[in-house]
């Protein structure tokens, strides 16, 4: 199996106080990888090194080597712009910009030059319907984006991200703010898109982990405890930290 992300030996400082320690740890295409650990043990922090958002926090220091299709993501040549566009980002709570439903997807192609209504028309059904979104809100795409509700507006950031066809999509607790029905349905159009996108969520949610991903990697202590086939790990972990954590005897 392909990988399209890889990485070796990543760590990352906040002033002098280390939140990961030589993470090693490498992303199949086409396949839903759930970062999974206690809070504060590294999962975010990591994550946030796949498309460099940890530049935008001050005093943040990262080491090692992550590479997207075999290109090193922190060489000079590489296009920061280019590189979130091909990595899209959906937090953890739903932040619609302040426009209509139809701006908000087409914020970021017209970011890329996108001007003509035709082409904007279709990419932007594309990707509500990617985002299963679309029979909710054909009738009202002028409406704001805040009149949605908090599952739906969450659905609206995903369609934002995958308007502009990235390979990759990290989701950084993307239904933790939401309800049952919502995060159902967020879960649903994850599995549903896998073939393809590339999805790379941490979740504290154990049963979401072992429900749609392929694979899960268990951070503890900012460190790499486990990673393997997610139904390996959750039925037999080689390590007893992981079988501890995942039976609620920490966490």
């Amino acid at each position: 199996m392909s990988k399209i992300i890889t990485s070796e030996n990543v760590s990352v400082y906040y002033g002098k106080q280390r939140a990961i320690n030589n993470i090693n740890l490498d992303f199949n295409v086409h396949n839903i990888t759930a970062l999974i650990g206690p809070s504060g043990s590294g999962k975010s922090t990591y994550l946030r090194c796949l498309n460099r958002m940890n530049d935008l926090i001050n005093n943040v220091t990262v080491s090692g080597s992550i590479k997207l299709n075999g290109k090193d993501i922190f060489s000079p040549q590489m296009d920061i712009v280019n590189l979130r566009k091909t990595v899209g980002m959906v937090f953890q709570q739903p932040i619609p910009f302040p426009f209509s439903i139809y701006e908000n997807v087409a914020y970021g192609l017209r970011l890329n030059g996108i001007k003509e209504k035709k082409i904007l028309d279709v990419r932007i059904e594309k990707a509500l319907r990617q985002s299963a979104l679309w029979e909710e809100v054909k009738d009202s795409l002028h409406d704001n984006g805040f009149s949605l509700s908090g599952g739906q507006q969450q659905r609206l950031c995903i369609a934002r991200v995958l308007a502009v066809e990235p390979e990759v999509v990290l989701l950084d607790e993307p239904t933790s703010a939401l309800d049952p029905i919502s995060s159902a349905q967020i879960e649903d159009t994850l599995v549903s898109l896998k073939n393809e996108f590339t999805f790379i969520i941490v979740t504290h949610n154990m049963q979401q982990a072992s429900r749609i991903s392929d694979w899960t990697a268990f951070f503890l202590d900012g460190k790499l405890e486990e990673y393997s086939a997610t139904k390996k790990l959750f039925l037999n972990p080689d390590k007893e930290k992981t079988s501890d954590y995942l039976n609620g005897k920490f966490g």
